[in-house]
């Protein structure tokens, strides 16, 4: 299991901070690696097919409150495809990424977004759509509206993002935690209750795969 601390620590450290599960879903290749590379590095590398899973830990503050977000990059591959399940399996959100210049991956992200609602109910998880590789503009194949259509009409949230120019990588994940706060404070805290910290060593035996970044 290879894991990624951030290096960035809010300056409340000492308060106790809220943790949330973040998976990234989507086809091979997307840049889901590199999307959290550049969000706990901000650094960018080509990074080659995760196997399995990675897992990345970073600490963020957000109106004052302190997050940490256990973000788990899924892997691509198909073969690969129910050990994702158990890995999204109590997320708090999920990224579901696609390749702007790849139509077939935004068709997966779709479908990833379709088995994400037989798991979850609405209110249960917080989801964005992302459009990756802005940077490949010339070979675009989903457009802008084609991806902001989609997500309005599923009440999903949007963005478009490069990992590799650093176009709106944090913005994207600041999305995502201002969201999960606001659903924290309405409910009250129950979230926090209902989903301690993520058991690594419990998780990956129930993958039976090895994980690791590549």
């Amino acid at each position: 299991m290879a894991q990624v601390e951030g290096n960035s620590q809010p300056e409340r450290a000492s308060q106790q901070p809220f943790v949330f599960k973040v998976v990234l879903l989507g086809s091979s290749s997307v840049g889901k690696s590199s999307l959290a590379f550049r969000f706990i590095k901000n650094d960018f590398k080509e990074i080659l097919p995760t196997l399995g899973c990675a897992f990345f830990t970073q600490m963020m503050e957000i109106d004052g409150s302190v997050l940490k977000l256990e973000i788990w990059d899924t892997a691509g591959q198909e073969k690969y495809h129910s050990v994702c399940h158990l890995y999204f399996r109590g997320a708090n959100a999920a990224l579901l990424v696609y390749d702007v210049a790849d139509k077939d991956s935004f068709h997966r992200a779709q479908q990833w977004w379709k088995e994400l609602e037989n798991e979850f109910q609405p209110e249960e998880i917080v989801v964005i759509l992302l459009g990756n590789k802005t940077d490949l503009e010339d070979s675009r194949k989903v457009t802008l509206e084609e991806g902001k259509a989609f997500a309005e009409s599923n009440k999903l949230l949007f963005m478009e993002t490069s990992a590799k120019l650093n176009y709106q990588v944090t913005e994207a994940f600041s999305a995502v935690a201002r969201e999960l706060l606001r659903r924290e404070e309405q409910n009250g805290g129950r979230t926090q209750q209902k989903n301690p910290a993520v058991d690594l060593k419990e998780t990956a035996r129930a993958g039976k795969s090895k994980c690791c970044l590549d």
